[in-house]
């Protein structure tokens, strides 16, 4: 291809804004499903760390600002994905969450700072080397960082937990990043292999999701066909609580002055103040009897006309 600056920084610029933005509808359909479930923690975070490198790359390099700016977003919202894991499907506190997010992004700062002082002292004295390796490093964890998400897809025989959009947008920085490369007098071909990498390995997930997830969809229906639900449970009583837990209903047959009513649930006391129901229900009933005594003198003595 001719040598083209302006293609170069056209094309240059559209993939940096793109993986300025591309993990934004990741972040956005964690929060709102409020599930990260399908979705690999490993990705986020070796993409979070993959920034690192990036960084101390771009800027020891003394690239513009917007390439110095876009590594540091995207390390922010792999890292934000990446607790996002813990705090929906871990269940971590909002604490313990905020904790790790924090300490990760003051460590990671601390080391960049650091490691952009290491390089540009190596450049300074003719050694090249710490500044290659940092830009291999990035090379290989932006490729790893996407190798255990096809291990979660094969687990669960179908793409889940990943936004579409983010591997779609993902996909074209990779792709205008490359044809910035292709623009310039020499194609560099590590930044060549990551960035070409990064386009199949996100086709390959599109690809996946719309193969699987139609027989996924077409299996559990087969699924659900072949174990019907049970029959609807009966209505529930007028009290609202099982019938096994609902109040038994009591005796109104007196047994005496000595008793009250006998409550017929089960687990009933056999005494009341240390004296036993049964010895009171077998006292006669003075009071009772001499009642009825009365009673049938006055009719003896009055019967009726």
């Amino acid at each position: 291809m001719p040598v083209n600056s302006v293609a170069e920084n056209v094309f240059g610029t559209m993939g940096t804004v793109c993986w300025c933005i591309q993990l934004i509808p990741q972040v956005w359909k964690s929060w709102r499903e409020k599930s990260t479930y399908g979705l690999s923690p490993y990705l986020m975070l070796i993409w979070a760390l993959a920034a690192l490198p990036l960084g101390v790359y771009n800027i020891a390099e003394s690239v513009n600002i917007p390439l110095m700016v876009q590594p540091q977003l995207f390390g922010f919202l792999a890292c934000t994905c990446w607790v996002q894991c813990f705090y929906y499907d871990q269940h971590f506190s909002k604490t313990r969450t905020l904790s790790i997010f924090l300490g990760f992004l003051a460590i990671f700062a601390g080391l960049e700072a650091g490691f952009v002082f290491a390089v540009r002292y190596g450049l300074a004295q003719g050694n090249n080397r710490p500044y290659q390796f940092f830009g291999v490093m990035t090379a290989i964890l932006l490729f790893a960082g996407l190798i255990p998400q096809y291990y979660e897809i094969w687990k669960l025989k179908e793409v889940r937990g990943v936004s579409m959009l983010f591997m779609l947008v993902d996909g074209l920085g990779g792709l205008f990043s490359f044809l910035s490369l292709v623009f310039k007098p020499t194609l560099d071909p590590l930044l060549s292999f990551s960035y070409v990498s990064v386009v199949v390995l996100d086709s390959g997930i599109m690809i996946l999701q719309l193969i699987l997830n139609p027989i996924a969809r077409r299996r559990r229906v087969r699924e659900a066909a072949a174990n019907p639900t049970s029959a609807p449970l009966a209505e529930p009583p007028a009290t609202g609580l099982p019938e096994e837990t609902r109040e038994k209903p009591t005796s109104e047959v007196p047994h005496g002055p000595y008793s009250t009513t006998i409550a017929q649930a089960s687990g009933r006391a056999d005494s009341e103040d240390g004296i036993s129901l049964q010895s009171v229900h077998a006292i006669p009933s003075t009071a009772g009897n001499q009642t009825a005594t009365a009673s049938v003198e006055s009719f003896n003595h009055n019967p009726p006309v």
